[in-house]
């Protein structure tokens, strides 16, 4: 079966075409060389694969006729990737500053939503609305 083919088999890429737009970027190799999309897998080779800034490795352990569901992954594929490269995934999704700073730009879906709370639990335990309903109806508390 064709390296493109495969990948995309066993969900590495979401599309066949990905898979080779990848391929020709030089991100997958075989044995430490890099391949062409037209390259045959075989059963017991180790493909390296370089996906959001991480190297994966993975061992052939069988060819699938088509793809196939998430839960069947394990029985065509091992995961042989490094320790280290899981964690430097899991500090870089902890850390989400590293594409925007904190205050450039528009908000995202998720700091909205904490700027929501923040704001729902304020008024909550301080009970302020009145205050602010007084100062925007211009009534006056009589302090002239």
């Amino acid at each position: 079966m064709r390296i493109d083919k495969f990948l995309w088999c066993v969900r590495f890429y979401k599309t066949r075409s990905i898979a080779a737009d990848e391929i020709k970027k030089n991100r997958v190799s075989i044995a430490g060389t890099t391949v062409k999309s037209s390259r045959e897998v075989v059963p017991g080779n180790i493909i390296k694969v370089r996906k959001n800034q991480i190297d994966y490795q993975i061992a052939v352990l069988s060819i699938p006729k088509s793809r196939v569901g998430p839960k069947l992954v394990p029985l065509y594929i091992a995961d042989k990737t490094e320790k280290e490269q899981y964690e430097i995934l899991k500090l870089r999704n902890l850390n989400q500053d590293y594409y925007r700073n904190r205050g450039e730009g528009r908000p995202t879906k998720k700091d909205r939503r904490s700027m929501d709370d923040f704001i729902e639990n304020d008024t909550e335990t301080t009970g302020e609305d009145s205050d602010w309903d007084m100062f925007f109806t211009g009534i006056d508390d009589g302090d002239d």
